[in-house]
């Protein structure tokens, strides 16, 4: 990032923070979807029933919680090649 002048990092932030906007909205898609099928499957009522209100609730939780801990183990698994790398 030093060796970027000013105008290249703004245009890398930009290129940054547009990937993690893509990235939570694959996130957020894929979390509506998942939970969507697994626990709606009444169409009589407009409304959720208790059943599926909580089985999103777990659903989501899980979800969530699952794609936390990818991303930790892709930090560690990163972190550990910088660090063979920076060996060499």
């Amino acid at each position: 990032m030093d060796q970027l002048n000013v105008k290249e990092q703004q245009e890398f932030q930009q290129i940054v923070e547009q990937k993690q906007m893509k990235d939570f909205m694959n996130l957020y898609s894929n979390l509506v979807s998942r939970c969507f099928e697994d626990c709606v499957n009444d169409f009589t009522s407009a409304n959720l029933s208790s059943k599926e209100t909580t089985c999103i609730a777990k659903c989501s939780e899980k979800f969530l919680k699952h794609s936390e801990r990818v991303g930790q183990r892709f930090q560690e698994q990163n972190a550990l090649l910088m660090q063979n790398l920076q060996k060499r």
